[in-house]
């Protein structure tokens, strides 16, 4: 049996499962509930924190479709459901398709539900062609365009769509499913490499997954260890910040730049020091 990548063996599977986007999840739900889901939705929000795991969700619960087993290949949204990666599918003539397509009826549920992830990728013709039915589509027809950068989008298509943007999780949340999921697989993981795990993911859950699935397989015996998660990512270990803030704070130039010495002499990564450092300060 081929390996399943923890990332999607524990994709989440109802707007329940979702962690880090109650606003989000809050907001859809209810447009379920009064039947008032908009026709153009625009999901918003950086990699890894859900928008195309909810634009899959909110496809299966219109079309009524039960909640897949944790661990099936793919969080299943039905035959109705249309994925475009605008990253490879982004001309004219995809978009010209489209347009075909969508007046063609559902096959078994209630509406067809094109998802476009990437959408920013698009081309300014492809998104010219792709106006006019967005606008008005088919009373059958539901547009999700999801995108890390909505910033790149024309305002033409921004004002057509509701908007729903999703954050960065909480690195405590994160922490806590982390946590859950390390049980579930059996691994032993110190708490500081939790954080250190999350603090990888940057936000994601995705990428903090994947960062797990990695140091699982590395790590002998499933042991995990905040050490193995600073030599991955160049991350400096908290005994260094803290040492690093103790001298600026006694106005210690010397000392400070001894600190900084042997952290660049260890490879470390400096950016990232800089983040942790205003984290420690916040």
């Amino acid at each position: 049996m081929s390996y399943l990548v923890l990332a999607r063996k524990y994709r989440p599977q109802t707007f329940d499962d979702v962690i880090g986007q109650e606003e989000v999840v809050r907001q859809l739900k209810g447009a379920l509930q009064s039947g008032r889901v908009p026709h153009a939705m625009l999901f918003s929000g950086p990699r890894g924190t859900g928008k195309t795991t909810c634009a899959r969700i909110l496809a299966r619960e219109l079309n009524k479709i039960a909640p897949a087993v944790q661990g099936s290949l793919d969080l299943d949204s039905g035959m109705d459901v249309i994925e475009i990666d605008a990253a490879s599918n982004r001309s004219i003539d995809d978009i010209r398709t489209l347009r075909e397509n969508v007046r063609f009826v559902p096959l078994s549920g209630a509406f067809k539900i094109y998802i476009i992830d990437e959408a920013h990728m698009l081309t300014t013709e492809a998104f010219n062609a792709l106006l006019k039915t967005l606008e008005e589509p088919p009373a059958h027809v539901k547009f999700i365009l999801a995108t890390t950068d909505p910033n790149k989008m024309p305002v033409t298509i921004l004002s057509r769509c509701q908007r729903f943007a999703f954050k960065r999780i909480k690195i405590d949340l994160m922490v806590r499913k982390l946590a859950e999921i390390c049980e579930k697989e059996g691994f032993s993981v110190e708490e500081e490499a939790l954080f250190a795990v999350a603090r990888a993911g940057q936000g994601g859950m995705r990428d903090a997954l994947s960062v797990l699935d990695q140091l699982g397989a590395a790590s002998e015996g499933g042991k995990v260890l905040v050490q193995d998660v600073n030599a991955m990512f160049g991350f400096v270990g908290a005994e260094s910040l803290f040492e690093l803030a103790g001298a600026l704070a006694r106005h210690d130039c010397g000392g400070a730049l001894k600190i900084l010495e042997g952290i660049l002499e260890h490879g470390k990564d400096i950016r990232q020091m800089m983040m942790d450092l205003m984290d420690l300060y916040r």
